[in-house]
């Protein structure tokens, strides 16, 4: 670690803590999760090094490095200077419609990587005027070139698809869209789209509505006609029946604006997304 020199904290988790660090010779921002050695690099750890390894897309965090110190085990990546999702969301309320986050999973599978834990929490914003999106935390993802197919009910009670809640063998890619789609519905509606109104901390009331698929749009809220009919081809309780992350993107949503580096063959591919730079003045 004698490259970096450590800014700040900037956030703690079950996982350990993440400090803002700087590199003595660039100058360049980088955000460090240290794990501490021993029980806690599990399988979640290896999991997240090796799929996030492989991941270079400008909607998802950048993996830099893992570094050994005596003690911890160090996982350098960009840093996303705009913090959570979660926390604007907190703020503002609501967040514009965007179609960064189906275009990170859209790549995430085609590398045969499914997230499994996709949230708000789990998508940070960097420090541009124009927010990018940015996917992070892999430490449920699964690859299905490494793995098989996922069967154990991971992610986050609110994000849950039905199929996962059976504890069956289910398609993680097919989870993955359930999971863009309640990210989705929070970022417009400020409230998760499966949770009771009247008694939002009933956790059964909850399992209920997503086994059903029951959810309603609020009146005051303004949502496009595309994005309300995308919201209804994806919150649908059979995965054979919902929309897949391929049809999303030629969905009339995700056409809608797009910006160029988002479209296929966009210019994000030509470009050095190895080299971010970030500073603090």
């Amino acid at each position: 670690m004698e490259r970096y020199e450590i800014v700040k904290d900037i956030g703690s988790g079950n996982f350990g803590v993440a400090k803002l660090v700087r590199d003595r010779w660039t100058k360049e921002l980088f955000a460090v999760k240290f794990i501490e050695r021993g029980h806690k690099i599990d399988e979640h750890v290896q999991r997240e090094i090796m799929n996030h390894r492989s991941l270079k897309h400008p909607n998802i965090v950048r993996y830099k490095e893992v570094l050994i110190t005596p003690t911890h085990l160090a996982i350098v990546m960009e840093y996303a200077a705009g913090g959570e999702l979660f926390e604007r969301i907190c703020s503002a309320g609501r967040f514009s419609e965007d179609e960064q986050l189906i275009s990170g999973v859209s790549y995430c599978h085609s590398m045969e990587i499914c997230h499994r834990d996709l949230k708000l929490e789990n998508t940070l914003l960097d420090g541009s005027t124009a927010p990018r999106v940015k996917i992070c935390d892999f430490g449920y993802s699964k690859s299905s070139v490494l793995h098989s197919q996922p069967k154990s009910t991971v992610g986050t009670p609110a994000y849950i698809a039905p199929e996962v809640l059976s504890k069956k063998e289910y398609d993680g890619k097919i989870a993955d869209v359930w999971s863009c789609g309640v990210t989705l519905f929070v970022m417009l509606v400020g409230a998760y789209p499966f949770e009771d109104p009247n008694d939002p901390k009933n956790f059964k009331n909850t399992i209920g509505r997503i086994l059903s698929a029951h959810y309603s749009i609020p009146d005051y809220v303004r949502v496009s006609m595309e994005c309300k009919h995308l919201l209804s081809r994806i919150f649908v309780a059979n995965p054979e029946m919902r929309i897949t992350i391929p049809e999303i993107r030629s969905h009339p949503w995700f056409l809608k604006n797009l910006p160029i580096e988002l479209m296929e063959g966009g210019s994000w591919q030509s470009q050095d997304v190895n080299n971010p730079s970030q500073t603090i003045e």
